[in-house]
């Protein structure tokens, strides 16, 4: 499976690209998406910098499902509204290109990647390295949107898991009704 990674931000958006195969995570590309005030763009162009370059991340690597993270509130009531404004427009891309979308918090992304919720910016950018057995660390942005990718393949390896039980489960249950006692 290939999953694409969203870390939003109006300033600097992450993305980044695994492929999966069972337990086995490989790296793909990650990078940023960068939009400025200061070359004069206001918000709407500014969104669409944000639209256009998902959308062109998509028809580059063809992923089958996307994962952006969930806002959190900060303390600064404008930042918090741009940012979940850039959050909307990477979603926006996503689902136009039909992709389904999945949504971690920072807190689910740090737990799975390093173990525990308080891992730092640079605790996440080692794992991610570790994990995908990168040569470098990766940025700030793209190791967030990496980690999002992992987090995802590992809630998707567990899902799978659980739906197989159950579907075990159902068919001894069909199986004992039916007359069948093993």
């Amino acid at each position: 499976m290939r999953i694409l990674g969203i870390d939003p931000g109006l300033q600097c958006a992450g993305f980044g690209v695994i492929d999966t195969d069972g337990p086995r995570m490989h790296y793909v590309a990650s990078g940023t998406i960068r939009t400025s005030p200061r070359d004069g763009a206001l918000l709407p162009q500014r969104l669409k910098v944000l639209f256009d370059g998902i959308t062109e991340v998509v028809a580059r690597y063809q992923p089958e499902v996307a994962v952006c993270e969930i806002v959190f509130v900060n303390v600064n009531p404008q930042a918090t509204l741009l940012l979940g404004q850039a959050r909307g427009g990477c979603l926006t891309a996503l689902v136009a290109a039909g992709l389904p979308v999945a949504e971690y918090t920072a807190l689910q992304l740090k737990k799975a990647v390093a173990g525990h919720g308080r891992a730092s910016k640079p605790q996440v950018q080692e794992m991610v390295r570790r994990l995908l057995q990168l040569p470098g660390v990766p940025g700030k942005d793209a190791a967030d949107a990496l980690g999002l990718c992992i987090t995802h393949a590992q809630v998707s390896r567990t899902v799978s898991a659980i739906e197989r039980v159950g579907r075990l489960q159902a068919r001894t249950h069909a199986a004992y009704k039916g007359g069948r006692h093993y």
